[in-house]
């Protein structure tokens, strides 16, 4: 991830100083960006010259919180933070009460908020009257997930680090669960909590939704989306289908898509956006909070504010 920043802070031109621990790390990023390390890690950084006045972290999910905690105490104030910015929720509002205090802005990374796919659709949306209700499916492949190598407590909380990217879309097109029920069983040995997951009800905003993914069977991400006169298909997310009222046939929108061609998707319409403040499209700290309570009802990981000082 961070290689990808490098390549779209390059692009559009803005300097930037990159902080790195290790030299194997850091010497197979400037052979991949050409931009040079500052080794040593951001303690020794903070030490030697003044904290930024903003930051991009894009570190190991284990370490997002550590580090967003370090900035923010030396004085960063405005921060984009790469998905979900800790490993659980006490993590997570910890960080939220922190930045608060501090009156530091922490914008969260879900760069599926500014596909071009997604930009479109919402232009679809306008048009035809709203969204009028939604199914979507979070299947991760399991088979494949169990062979990576993560921190400690990373594959365990795998729907909030990664699934959480389906989920956050979907509730940022229709508005935040109103009255909903949810089910979810089985378990794998590398994520004990849960493995298939089903629930439906109605958001803030009236709008009928469901979901069903099982990651111990064959599937895939994807949104369906349904108003008046259209069915918007993200599936893959990056690209946008159409079925029209009145037909079955399922169409590809073409997109002027150049930007998530050339650049991890979604990424340089989320960079921009972060270093000219225009924080709209954006899920804040404050609002990955509540996410992350949606997110552990899902998949029935333990909430508690138990070690959160001052609660």
């Amino acid at each position: 991830m961070a290689q990808d920043y490098a390549k779209v802070l390059c692009e559009i031109g803005r300097p930037f100083d990159v902080i790195g621990r290790g030299d194997n790390s850091a010497k197979i990023f400037e052979q991949m960006t050409g931009h040079s390390v500052r080794t040593g890690g951001l303690k020794n950084a903070l030490d030697s010259d003044a904290a930024p006045r903003q930051a991009i972290i894009a570190v190991g999910v284990e370490q997002l919180a550590s580090t967003a905690t370090e900035l923010i105490l030396a004085g960063t104030r405005r921060i984009l933070i790469e998905k979900p910015a800790g490993l659980d929720f006490n993590e997570i509002a910890s960080l939220s009460k922190l930045a608060e205090k501090y009156g530091t802005t922490v914008l969260l990374a879900y760069n599926r908020r500014f596909y071009r796919s997604v930009v479109k659709a919402q232009e679809y949306i306008i048009d035809d009257g709203g969204v009028l209700s939604a199914q979507f499916e979070f299947t991760e492949w399991s088979h494949e997930i169990e062979k990576l190598s993560k921190g400690k407590g990373v594959l365990e909380r795998w729907l909030l680090g990664n699934s959480s990217h389906v989920i956050d879309l979907v509730f940022h097109f229709i508005g935040k669960p109103l009255e909903w029920s949810c089910w979810y069983s089985g378990s794998l040995l590398w994520h004990p909590d849960s493995a298939r997951y089903s629930g439906a009800g109605v958001s803030e905003k009236n709008i009928l939704f469901s979901y069903l993914a099982d990651w111990q069977a064959p599937g895939r991400w994807g949104i369906e989306l349904n108003t008046a006169k259209h069915k918007l298909i993200f599936r893959p997310m990056e690209k946008l289908h159409i079925t029209q009222i009145g037909s079955v046939a399922v169409e590809e929108v073409s997109l002027d898509c150049e930007l998530d061609i050339k650049f991890k998707p979604g990424l340089y319409n989320q960079t921009d956006s972060f270093l000219n403040s225009n924080d709209q499209a954006f899920c804040s700290l404050k609002e990955q909070v509540e996410n992350v309570k949606l997110y552990s009802k899902i998949a029935g990981y333990p909430t508690s504010l138990d070690n959160i000082e001052g609660n």
